[in-house]
């Protein structure tokens, strides 16, 4: 029975950290597209530094999250979203056809 117990700790601890290393993985996507964006002037001054606030933002909300120590699926799923949310932020930004000052 305990043996159950301490493999169903063990594996909920590794998914919990696979998602953890999955939303770094696309914040650093994020990050990684805003710099492009900057670079081949697709994106505007004001636009990147909107975009990294709220990268900021979503980091913050991972630093909470971990707080407590655990990072619930709750609370996985919503930064997943607002992942999702600024990704696609990010594309409008970069095809909205302004250019950078």
């Amino acid at each position: 029975m305990t043996i159950k117990i301490a493999i169903t700790t063990i594996v909920l601890a590794l998914g919990i950290t696979s998602a953890n290393a999955q939303t770094h993985t696309v914040a650093h996507r994020q990050h990684q597209r805003i710099r492009q964006g900057v670079k081949s002037g697709e994106l505007t001054k004001t636009e990147a530094t909107n975009l990294r606030n709220d990268q900021k933002e979503i980091r913050q909300e991972k630093q909470e999250a971990k707080a407590d120590g655990v990072v619930t699926k709750a609370e996985v799923k919503d930064i997943r979203k607002d992942q999702k949310r600024e990704s696609r932020k990010i594309f409008r930004k970069k095809h909205n056809e302004r250019e950078r000052n």
